[in-house]
């Protein structure tokens, strides 16, 4: 089975931060796989633009370096680079001096059938200068887009701020507000698993499902990365990645896939999420920091050890595991418990569906007593679904009960090159469709969340758990669900 390949409208892209790590890594092999696939072609263009002084013929070398690195060799094409680095041009623009800013203007094409996009791949601190130096030079249009990546805070009152200063000339329908989490496949799958299939909707409640867990681990660490350091797992995968899991899994059926009808029912679960206290902090959430380990043959820095050495001793946390309960009717009383670190076993991304036992078993005399049924959403590696089913294991000699999945690979499915997120997250910019893109009102909502827990933490002065690198978190993280009569699905990771 091919997917369906869908042109969009020629663009002007502008990427500010052009020369920078995320516009190689991500950005340009991103626009290099679409524009292979035939979803833009030379009618469109992309307009780097930083303090660096470099060339129309500069850039398109960053651009051509960029697709050898870091696109898989299979999908290098000559023919088609050699086309597509044309498309590339520069301007050298620093906002603190516009009156030194190289023209734009030029590059920029008036015809309104062109969309006019602007991705903000820089520090916050820099976007709402950008934004008064678009609206200042004119190159502001009604129509025009903004990407802006995260981080967007530390907390809601510097969110607050970084949103009104792009507010003050972007319109909140020109805003997109990336997250890579959203443009997976999996993730979007979870949409059609749960709204296209008269299967699961009626059994997706708390009648039917014990509880819920999010798993997302790296087995990398957090590195020499500053800003890791200010942010810790809280502010850099609950708050944003996590929390957007947590709400296509527990949101209500909306109207229709309009982006705002999907996004005003995040937000209800979002509002739904019952505060966790001072008093509850330490049996709902545990934080930890990776220490390192040494064998004979390897050794594993420790997160104190990779970070300079102004920065020892610092309690910034590399794991968070916690307990969230929403208070609707849909799920009162199903535990949502969500886990995310550093340098732990392996790399893996999941949603654990747990279902309620049956209410009463049959087999008693059977080897293998029965287990509760699992729906397993991988995000990453291999990425698929599995529903854990009870059968008998063939054969004589009696009724012998065993758990066996019925497995949907994507990669056995469907056997064509899956797109990366950026791919379908930058071009739903140029389509206008921003339903995988956040939206205020979400962003703060989450804020407002996970501020009381930090201040908790703050509050109570300390330190986070340690836990060995390679491992699955510090012995709390087991605690904090066991203590409820549970234990993390660990069985495939």
């Amino acid at each position: 089975m091919s997917s369906r390949i869908i042109p969009v409208q020629p663009f002007d892209y502008v990427v500010f931060g052009a020369t920078g790590d995320l516009t190689k890594r991500k950005l340009i092999p991103a626009l290099y796989h679409r524009f292979l696939d035939g979803q833009f072609d030379e009618k469109s263009q992309i307009i780097g633009a930083s303090r660096s002084q470099l060339s129309d013929a500069d850039f398109q070398q960053v651009a051509r370096d960029a697709v050898t690195q870091f696109v898989e060799k299979d999908y290098q094409d000559a023919g088609v680079i050699d086309r597509f680095v044309k498309i590339f041009s520069y301007v050298s623009i620093d906002v603190s001096k516009p009156e030194e800013a190289g023209d734009l203007g030029k590059k920029l094409r008036e015809d309104p059938k062109i969309v006019r996009a602007f991705y903000l791949a820089v520090a916050p601190d820099l976007f709402e200068p950008i934004a008064e130096f678009l609206a200042k030079k004119k190159y502001y249009r009604r129509d025009a887009r903004v990407v802006i990546e995260k981080p967007l805070g530390h907390d809601l009152a510097s969110s607050v701020e970084i949103n009104d200063g792009i507010a003050k000339i972007f319109n909140e329908d020109q805003v997109y507000r990336i997250d890579h989490y959203l443009g997976k496949e999996t993730v979007q799958n979870l949409l059609a698993l749960r709204f296209a299939n008269a299967l699961f909707e009626p059994i997706w409640n708390s009648a039917h499902i014990d509880h819920v867990q999010l798993t997302v681990s790296e087995s990398v660490g957090a590195g020499t990365r500053g800003y890791y350091d200010e942010s810790g797992a809280l502010r850099d995968m609950i708050q944003n990645h996590m929390l957007q899991l947590l709400c296509l899994v527990a949101m209500e059926p909306p109207a229709s896939d309009d982006a705002d009808a999907l996004r005003d029912e995040k937000l209800k679960v979002l509002r739904a999420l019952r505060p966790i206290t001072n008093g509850e902090v330490s049996t709902k959430t545990v934080r930890g920091q990776y220490r390192g380990v040494k064998s004979e043959t390897a050794a594993v820095a420790g997160y104190q050890e990779e970070l300079p050495d102004d920065k020892k001793g610092s309690r910034t946390e590399t794991f968070v595991a916690l307990k969230a309960e929403i208070e609707n009717w849909r799920w009162s009383g199903v535990p949502f418990y969500m886990r995310t670190g550093k340098r732990m076993a392996s790399r893996v991304s999941e949603i654990c569906i747990q279902f309620k036992p049956i209410p009463h078993s049959i087999f008693d005399h059977a080897e293998g007593a029965p287990r509760p049924n699992k729906l397993i959403i991988r995000l990453q590696p291999d990425e698929g679904v599995k529903l854990m089913m009870m059968i008998k294991d063939p054969g004589p000699g009696g009724m012998r009960l065993r758990e066996v999945p019925l497995n949907l690979s994507f990669a056995q499915q469907f056997t064509e090159r899956t797109p990366e997120a950026y791919e379908r997250l930058l071009l739903d910019v140029i389509r206008g469709n921003q339903t995988l893109f956040m939206r205020r009102d979400e962003l703060e909502a989450a804020w407002r969340w996970v501020d009381p827990i930090r201040e908790a933490w703050n509050h109570a002065n300390e330190p986070p758990q340690p836990y060995s690198a390679g491992t699955w978190g510090p012995s709390g993280s087991i605690a904090l669900i066991e203590r409820d009569g549970r234990t993390w699905y660990e069985e495939n990771l």
